[in-house]
């Protein structure tokens, strides 16, 4: 009885995406923060992992924190540490200031959105995913992003844990196709499952990009089922691989299952 009452609710609250809307979203694999690679100097969310898998006709995946001065910049952590080797958060430096940082192990720097967007040009399509700080504003952000977006012709999605994020979208930028990613972390509990659905109701998305290690649970499975687009992360190995093509519509990937991906192709 509860499964059917939320499945109503569902199809209500978070309807599915119209004909022809998301229909570029499922085609490709997306590389995981690009087509990163340390050993030959591509960091994650570098312009060298972006060119690679562009190069390589991959769709990508990125990650964009707000700096300072209220831009979107490429980048994954809050602090800059693990990628940076220096101490400090992104939203304390300024974008211009974060452009002359040198990622480790690379000769890039951290870049804007904007060129990131000038360097894809459309070629592939793109996931950007909006990366909010627990209990973080999230209006500063998205709207750097959508000012990013501006006159942007490609394809593009945005996506963020944070159904926030997705319904401030639907509220003030419609026309941009959005996505809810999601992770159960081994929670299984009542309250942990109508959790996520008050999440996918708040944010109404437009597909959802889900955690592999999960995707074959009930909540997954009745979306895809119903109609709603399902990506699935990290696709990191060959067995995960042969998992998303099976359970997922399309994989973002990296390492050897990016490499077992490409050799199906």
């Amino acid at each position: 009885m509860l499964y059917l009452l939320f499945a109503l609710i569902d199809r209500w609250l978070a309807p599915v995406p119209r004909a022809g809307r998301c229909d570029w979203l499922t085609t490709p694999v997306y590389a995981h923060r690009g087509f990163h690679d340390a050993a030959s100097g591509r960091i994650e969310n570098s312009p060298g992992a972006f060119a690679a898998a562009i190069a390589a006709g991959l769709g990508i995946e990125c990650d964009v924190q707000r700096s300072r001065d209220g831009q979107a910049v490429v980048f994954h952590d809050e602090d800059l540490s693990r990628l940076a080797g220096k101490p400090g958060r992104v939203a304390d430096e300024t974008a211009a200031s974060l452009a002359q940082i040198v990622l480790t192990g690379s000769v890039d720097t951290i870049p804007l959105l904007a060129t990131l967007l000038a360097q894809v040009a459309g070629r592939v399509p793109l996931l950007i995913e909006v990366k909010i700080a627990r209990a973080g504003r999230v209006q500063p952000l998205c709207l750097a992003v959508n000012r990013a977006l501006e006159g942007y012709g490609g394809q593009v999605a945005v996506m963020s844990f944070d159904p926030r994020v997705c319904s401030w979208f639907h509220h003030y930028s419609p026309h941009i196709v959005r996505g809810l990613v999601m992770t159960e972390a081994s929670w299984r509990t009542l309250g942990a499952k109508a959790r996520r659905h008050l999440a996918l109701w708040r944010a109404r998305p437009d597909f959802m990009a889900y955690d592999i290690g999960d995707i074959g649970g009930a909540f997954p499975v009745a979306q895809r089922r119903r109609g709603m687009p399902l990506l699935t992360w990290t696709v990191d190995n060959t067995e995960k691989a042969a998992r998303a093509g099976a359970k997922a519509d399309a994989p973002i990937a990296e390492g050897a299952g990016l490499a077992q991906l490409l050799g199906a192709q």
